[in-house]
């Protein structure tokens, strides 16, 4: 494993324990809607995503930055990879505050959009070279978004999960590694669009249907 992942995953392990733990500093830190736009908390566009519900979404994303880190590391680098894993935690955010921009209440926390551009970014790759649980790499990917976009449009009153931010953050890491590895990444044209088939259906779903506003 590389260092630079060893360290976002203990730390991020650290922080989360530390916000299961302390609810203070869960609310302070966490994306919420009204402390950013009204109080200009900016800094919880990047400390919301140290923080996680529970222990199971804690390891199911750091499962998955785990599983998909390598073949980003080996064709983008170190910088490429913090290029997307933060690129993709911020924008996500973003786009989480443009469509809840009308819900004050909003609040969500997970590295949901960090780990979806690595996973995008890695698809676009080598798709056929990642495995996870006996598991292709698209299909895995394919199903953590579907599994996204279901919970988004069909919230729970228990749910705080960022997973709006997957879309911000899957499109960051797509558009990334085509614009490092266009020829690369467009030659796997098929298992990017398969992948992104949930989350074309949640476009249609706030920018057509405006389900979320």
């Amino acid at each position: 494993m590389n260092t630079i992942v060893l360290v976002i995953i203990i730390a991020t392990c650290i922080i989360s324990y530390m916000g299961m733990n302390n609810i203070g500093l869960f609310e302070k830190y966490k994306f919420n809607v009204a402390a950013i736009e009204s109080r200009k908390e900016y800094f919880r566009l990047v400390s919301s995503a140290f923080l996680h519900a529970d222990f199971m979404h804690l390891f199911f994303n750091m499962l998955s930055l785990y599983f998909f880190q390598g073949v980003v590391f080996y064709f983008l680098g170190n910088i490429g990879f913090l290029i997307i894993y933060f690129g993709s935690m911020i924008l996500g955010n973003l786009f989480s505050l443009m469509i809840y921009k009308n819900q004050p209440w909003y609040s969500a926390i997970g590295a949901s959009g960090a780990v979806s551009g690595i996973i995008f970014a890695a698809i676009a790759m080598a798709p056929k070279e990642i495995e996870v649980n006996f598991l292709p790499g698209w299909i895995f990917g394919t199903l953590y978004f579907g599994y996204s976009v279901y919970m988004m449009l069909n919230p729970k009153q228990w749910d705080n999960l960022g997973h709006s931010a997957h879309l911000g953050g899957a499109f960051f890491g797509l558009v990334y590694s085509i614009v490092m590895h266009p020829q690369l990444a467009l030659s796997n044209w098929y298992f990017l669009g398969v992948m992104s088939l949930p989350l074309i259906y949640l476009a249609y779903q706030i920018f057509v249907k405006k389900k979320i506003r």
